[in-house]
């Protein structure tokens, strides 16, 4: 037997004679002080039979006072083990923890309101959002390397074959193109991710003030003229005299992505519709089109970092996925909303709800 464990025992049975001999002398002091109190004189034996009996009263429960205390101090710390385990778990970015079996224990005896079982809950809790934040990093990740290797891949591949000194001319600008295409896409692509990283980290404070509404979206929609005029897109316009409260510069951008997208995804020779009206809730700006439109399926996803509704269509017609994201963004920072509603080969109809118009 180890020095220590020999030490160990030593001291365990010094303690528990300590305990004793305190107990006693605790009882023979109450006992005589009971007697003088209750002006008895009893035999000696009996005396000290009392203070014994007394004695190991005390001790007995002076004892079972500890041994509860040490049940209570282990069961805490057979539940603290595994919650102080699941926290490292998450320090070390592993957020796939399991600690359903110590939540249930609560829920069976209906205890949900224990300090012990809002530990357990709350762990549980962010250990599943710190996951999904995870997996959404890492997604974005993915995305963000699959968009910027492939304008790299073609960047790279045309650049190399202008070395060959047999290409004509005209062979040599159409790669140039190709090229200064690629370049303009990085471009877009690195500056969407801009702003979206400064709306998501809400470091962009909204400017409010007043403005015209029919006055913005007429002067965007001038703007776009060369697209729309390319394509023989019909624009049919209805805009009533509205004045808004918001960040212009901000709003702007959504309803150049949104008219964007309308132009992109009509055929030529089709409809776009950009139409103001008022009403008892606020305002509505109108955007349709008589484009390919969107799969039901594709519809709740379209507001999506990178989420394109068809990958064959967005390569031929560019776009990087991020438009509508950024677009969404803007609407939540305003408090505003956005609807989306489309039908396949009929086109596709956007409704945004402003307030504070008149």
């Amino acid at each position: 037997m180890k020095l220590s464990q020999i030490m160990k025992r030593f001291l365990g049975i010094l303690a528990v004679t300590a305990m004793l001999l305190i107990c006693w002398s605790f009882a023979y002091w109450l006992t005589a002080w009971c007697y003088n109190w209750f002006q008895i004189t009893p035999q000696e034996f009996i005396r000290q039979l009392i203070s014994s009996f007394l004695g190991f009263f005390l001790f007995g429960c002076l004892i079972s006072i500890l041994r509860k205390i040490h049940w209570v101090k282990s069961r805490q710390n057979k539940f603290l083990f595994p919650m102080i385990q699941a926290m490292k778990m998450m320090s070390e970015g592993n957020f796939n923890i399991d600690l359903s079996f110590y939540k249930n224990q609560f829920l069976e005896n209906k205890d949900n309101d224990h300090p012990y079982y809002q530990i357990v809950n709350s762990i549980h809790h962010m250990a599943e959002k710190l996951g999904e934040m995870e997996g959404m990093r890492q997604e974005f990740i993915s995305n963000v390397s699959h968009e910027i290797q492939s304008p790299l891949t073609s960047i790279s591949g045309f650049a190399h074959t202008l070395k060959n000194e047999g290409l004509s001319q005209e062979q040599r600008n159409h790669y140039l193109e190709i090229i200064e295409t690629e370049s303009i896409r990085l471009s877009k692509l690195s500056e969407n991710l801009l702003k979206l990283t400064s709306l998501e980290s809400e470091h962009l404070p909204l400017e409010r003030k007043e403005y015209r509404l029919d006055h913005q979206l007429r002067r965007i929609i001038l703007a776009n003229e060369p697209q729309w005029m390319e394509k023989e897109i019909n624009m049919d316009i209805s805009l009533e005299n509205v004045t808004v409260s918001g960040d212009e510069e901000m709003m702007d951008q959504v309803w150049i992505n949104l008219l964007h997208n309308s132009i992109k995804f009509t055929p030529k020779g089709g409809t776009i519709l950009v139409e103001t009206y008022k009403s008892v809730e606020g305002c509505t700006v109108k955007i349709r089109d008589t484009g390919t439109g969107i799969e039901k399926d594709a519809l709740m996803h379209i507001f999506e970092r990178f989420y394109k509704a068809d990958e064959s269509r967005n390569r031929d017609i560019g776009g990087n996925g991020l438009g509508l994201s950024i677009v969404k963004k803007i609407i939540d920072l305003h408090k505003y909303v956005i609807e989306v509603k489309s039908d396949i080969g009929i086109g596709t109809e956007i409704h945004v709800f402003l307030k504070s118009c008149h």
